[in-house]
Protein backbone atom coordinates (compact mmCIF):
# COMPACT_ATOMS: atom_id res chain seq x y z
CA UNK A 1 0.00 0.00 0.00
CA UNK A 2 2.77 2.43 0.93
CA UNK A 3 4.58 1.58 -2.27
CA UNK A 4 1.49 2.40 -4.38
CA UNK A 5 0.98 5.68 -2.53
CA UNK A 6 4.59 6.72 -3.14
CA UNK A 7 4.27 5.87 -6.83
CA UNK A 8 1.05 7.88 -7.14
CA UNK A 9 2.63 10.88 -5.38
CA UNK A 10 5.70 10.63 -7.60
CA UNK A 11 3.54 10.52 -10.76
CA UNK A 12 1.50 13.53 -9.60
CA UNK A 13 4.65 15.54 -8.88
CA UNK A 14 6.18 14.53 -12.19
CA UNK A 15 3.09 15.44 -14.24
CA UNK A 16 2.56 18.73 -12.43
CA UNK A 17 5.74 20.03 -14.08
CA UNK A 18 4.57 19.09 -17.55
CA UNK A 19 2.89 22.45 -18.16
CA UNK A 20 6.21 24.31 -18.35
CA UNK A 21 7.42 25.00 -21.88
CA UNK A 22 10.91 25.17 -23.27
CA UNK A 23 11.79 27.66 -25.96
CA UNK A 24 14.85 27.29 -28.10
CA UNK A 25 16.58 29.19 -30.87
CA UNK A 26 16.99 25.97 -32.84
CA UNK A 27 15.04 26.78 -35.95
CA UNK A 28 15.87 26.73 -39.63
CA UNK A 29 16.11 30.52 -39.96
CA UNK A 30 18.77 30.79 -37.25
CA UNK A 31 20.87 28.08 -38.89
CA UNK A 32 20.46 29.66 -42.33
CA UNK A 33 21.49 33.06 -41.00
CA UNK A 34 24.42 31.71 -38.97
CA UNK A 35 25.93 29.78 -41.88
CA UNK A 36 25.04 32.31 -44.59
CA UNK A 37 28.54 33.82 -44.65
CA UNK A 38 29.98 30.46 -45.70
CA UNK A 39 27.85 30.62 -48.87
CA UNK A 40 29.69 33.76 -50.04
CA UNK A 41 33.13 33.15 -51.53
CA UNK A 42 35.86 35.74 -51.01
CA UNK A 43 37.89 36.82 -54.05
CA UNK A 44 41.01 39.01 -54.05
CA UNK A 45 40.12 40.90 -57.21
CA UNK A 46 37.50 40.84 -59.94
CA UNK A 47 39.82 39.09 -62.41
CA UNK A 48 39.85 36.07 -60.06
CA UNK A 49 36.19 35.45 -60.91
CA UNK A 50 36.40 33.11 -63.90
CA UNK A 51 32.70 32.91 -64.80
CA UNK A 52 30.05 35.46 -65.72
CA UNK A 53 29.11 37.67 -62.81
CA UNK A 54 26.95 40.67 -61.97
CA UNK A 55 27.82 43.44 -59.55
CA UNK A 56 25.13 43.74 -56.86
CA UNK A 57 26.40 46.57 -54.68
CA UNK A 58 28.55 47.69 -51.79
CA UNK A 59 28.26 45.94 -48.43
CA UNK A 60 29.87 46.65 -45.09
CA UNK A 61 30.40 44.90 -41.81
CA UNK A 62 31.56 46.15 -38.47
CA UNK A 63 32.69 44.96 -35.08
CA UNK A 64 32.34 47.24 -32.07
CA UNK A 65 34.30 47.34 -28.83
CA UNK A 66 31.66 48.64 -26.42
CA UNK A 67 33.86 49.29 -23.36
CA UNK A 68 37.63 49.81 -23.03
CA UNK A 69 37.99 46.58 -21.01
CA UNK A 70 36.12 44.47 -23.60
CA UNK A 71 37.81 42.55 -26.41
CA UNK A 72 39.26 44.72 -29.17
CA UNK A 73 37.17 44.96 -32.35
CA UNK A 74 37.98 42.11 -34.73
CA UNK A 75 38.40 42.38 -38.50
CA UNK A 76 37.30 38.76 -38.95
CA UNK A 77 33.93 39.51 -37.33
CA UNK A 78 33.49 42.61 -39.49
CA UNK A 79 34.30 40.67 -42.66
CA UNK A 80 31.89 37.89 -41.66
CA UNK A 81 29.14 40.44 -41.11
CA UNK A 82 29.80 41.89 -44.58
CA UNK A 83 29.55 38.39 -46.08
CA UNK A 84 26.21 37.87 -44.31
CA UNK A 85 24.97 41.18 -45.71
CA UNK A 86 26.08 40.12 -49.19
CA UNK A 87 24.20 36.82 -48.79
CA UNK A 88 21.04 38.73 -47.83
CA UNK A 89 21.36 40.60 -51.15
CA UNK A 90 21.56 37.23 -53.01
CA UNK A 91 25.31 37.53 -53.63
CA UNK A 92 27.59 34.50 -53.64
CA UNK A 93 30.90 36.31 -54.14
CA UNK A 94 32.59 39.24 -52.45
CA UNK A 95 35.73 41.35 -52.92
CA UNK A 96 36.90 43.30 -49.89
CA UNK A 97 38.13 46.78 -50.70
CA UNK A 98 39.41 47.63 -47.24
CA UNK A 99 38.95 47.70 -43.49
CA UNK A 100 39.44 50.62 -41.13
CA UNK A 101 39.95 50.75 -37.38
CA UNK A 102 38.42 53.80 -35.72
CA UNK A 103 39.74 54.46 -32.23
CA UNK A 104 37.88 56.24 -29.44
CA UNK A 105 39.65 59.49 -30.37
CA UNK A 106 38.56 59.22 -33.99
CA UNK A 107 35.03 58.28 -32.96
CA UNK A 108 34.90 61.34 -30.68
CA UNK A 109 35.27 63.50 -33.79
CA UNK A 110 32.13 61.80 -35.17
CA UNK A 111 30.14 62.44 -32.00
CA UNK A 112 26.83 62.72 -33.84
CA UNK A 113 26.93 59.13 -35.12
CA UNK A 114 25.31 56.34 -33.09
CA UNK A 115 28.46 54.20 -33.48
CA UNK A 116 30.52 56.94 -31.87
CA UNK A 117 28.17 57.03 -28.92
CA UNK A 118 28.00 53.24 -28.46
CA UNK A 119 31.53 52.05 -29.28
CA UNK A 120 34.91 52.61 -27.71
CA UNK A 121 36.55 51.45 -30.96
CA UNK A 122 35.20 49.93 -34.15
CA UNK A 123 36.46 48.04 -37.21
CA UNK A 124 34.53 48.62 -40.44
CA UNK A 125 35.13 46.53 -43.58
CA UNK A 126 33.82 47.49 -47.02
CA UNK A 127 33.35 45.13 -49.95
CA UNK A 128 31.74 44.73 -53.35
CA UNK A 129 29.14 41.96 -53.65
CA UNK A 130 28.65 39.89 -56.81
CA UNK A 131 26.23 37.30 -58.12
CA UNK A 132 28.49 34.75 -59.80
CA UNK A 133 27.15 32.17 -62.23
CA UNK A 134 28.29 28.65 -61.52
CA UNK A 135 30.38 27.09 -64.30
CA UNK A 136 28.41 24.81 -66.58
CA UNK A 137 29.59 21.24 -66.68
CA UNK A 138 30.03 19.57 -70.07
Amino acid sequence: MLKKTLIIIFVIILTSCSSSYVTSNLDKNNFTQYFSASQVEVYSQETDIKTRHNYIGVVEGQDCQVKPHHAAPDEINARTQARRQAFEQQANGIIFTGCALLTSQQLAQLNSSSDAQQCHAIVICYARAFLIESPTEN
